[in-house]
């Protein structure tokens, strides 16, 4: 707007000129202007970068109350930020910030599942930064730690889920201006509940073997009075380390029950009417016998705005944790499979052969949407 106010200056003052101000005024638009529109230039990039970087230290500043001491993770680049801390497992557990330099005019906020840990969204975020959006990638509380055995037993656990998505989405202005949410699993059901609870504040959606419904037996255990204090009591002392080094060895099933409270609010906010009109893009495997399809569909059939649903066919008998990982991360899960005791369907991770075409329909998504 400055530059048009300066043009339009010029352009009047010329009118009145005669031939002895011309050259003056040549001299203003070849030499004068062009810097002066420079700098303006300079001035919002310079300001667009203190925002980011504000937001960067605001995102080190969340995890640091969440985990205690937080460093610069090892692995930091240029265009990546994670923030570690002495409480993880390792690096791959932890939050992190795919960016380029300045606020983007989409930034997407990537919540991941139950028991598992950012990493899981890893290939997701970096596809997404590839078209030029910056991307937050959350570490829900009680994940991704040596020792969760207190966390994955607290009572508020799922209220400390929702404030985590609260304060990450929070921060998304000083990343980017239009905001879409997306998750694995139970971070699927996560940014669902909040895009109802919060009609009209973000654009778009993405779900990746979306937890909004859970086998029918485990929805009807979690209606039983008492079962959450049984399986605290089931649970035991949690154990954190095992096979995989970026998921824990089993969910917890206090935990479960935590989740199905949220899958369950899902629905109660369907049945309150509250408005859904927005762009959803799912993928889900037919095989998924963890997290059945029907959730997934019935949010969508509720939905007004456009929908994109990918499947993975039920030949390729892709498990629910499975979707979301290729051979690259499967190599770098390195997985120790002397440590599991009893193979059994899904115990053992196994690279999504739809992979790359699952990532290429969501670019096509986040390209129209």
């Amino acid at each position: 707007m400055l530059s048009v106010a300066i043009i339009g200056a010029a352009r009047y003052d010329k009118a009145k000129t005669n031939c002895s101000d011309v050259y003056p005024m040549r001299l203003i638009h070849s030499v004068f202007l062009p810097f002066l529109i420079a700098a303006v230039s300079v001035s919002f990039a310079s300001h667009a970068d203190a925002s980011l970087d504000t937001g960067l230290t605001h995102f080190d500043q969340l995890y640091q109350t969440e985990l205690g001491g937080v460093v610069s993770c090892q692995s930091q680049t240029e265009s990546r930020h994670a923030t570690c801390s002495s409480q993880l497992k390792n690096e791959g557990n932890a939050p992190f910030v795919l960016h380029h330099t300045h606020k983007t005019e989409k930034v997407f906020v990537l919540f991941h599942g139950l028991s598992d840990s950012p990493f899981f969204l890893t290939t997701v975020a970096q596809a997404i930064h590839k078209q030029g959006h910056n991307v937050l990638v959350a570490l829900l509380p009680g994940h991704g730690k040596k020792d969760a055995d207190q966390d994955m037993q607290d009572p508020e656990l799922a209220a400390r889920w929702r404030s985590n998505v609260q304060e990450m989405i929070a921060l998304a202005p000083e990343f980017g201006e239009q905001l879409y949410l997306g998750g694995f699993s139970t971070g699927g059901a996560l940014s669902a509940e909040y895009i109802l609870e919060h009609p009209g504040e973000v654009k778009g959606l993405l779900l990746f073997s979306g937890a909004l419904a859970l086998d029918s037996s485990v929805e009807t255990m979690a209606s039983i009075w008492g079962i959450k204090w049984l399986a605290k009591t089931l649970d035991g002392d949690y154990q954190s380390m095992g096979p995989n080094p970026f998921k824990y060895p089993s969910v917890a099933r206090y935990s479960a029950f935590q989740l199905t409270d949220v899958i369950f609010s899902v629905r109660d906010l369907i049945k309150q009417q509250k408005p859904l009109d927005i762009a959803i893009f799912a993928a889900h495997s037919e095989a998924d016998n963890t997290t059945p399809i029907s959730g997934v569909k019935d949010l969508m059939a509720y939905n007004k705005g456009q929908n994109t649903l990918f499947l993975v066919d039920k030949e390729f008998d892709v498990c629910h944790a499975d979707v979301v990982v290729n051979e690259a991360q499967i190599k770098q899960m390195n997985f120790d499979e002397s440590q599991v005791t009893e193979i059994l369907p899904c115990s053992i991770p196994s690279a999504n052969p739809q992979h790359a075409e699952m990532l290429e329909a969501m670019n096509e998504f986040i390209r129209q949407y």
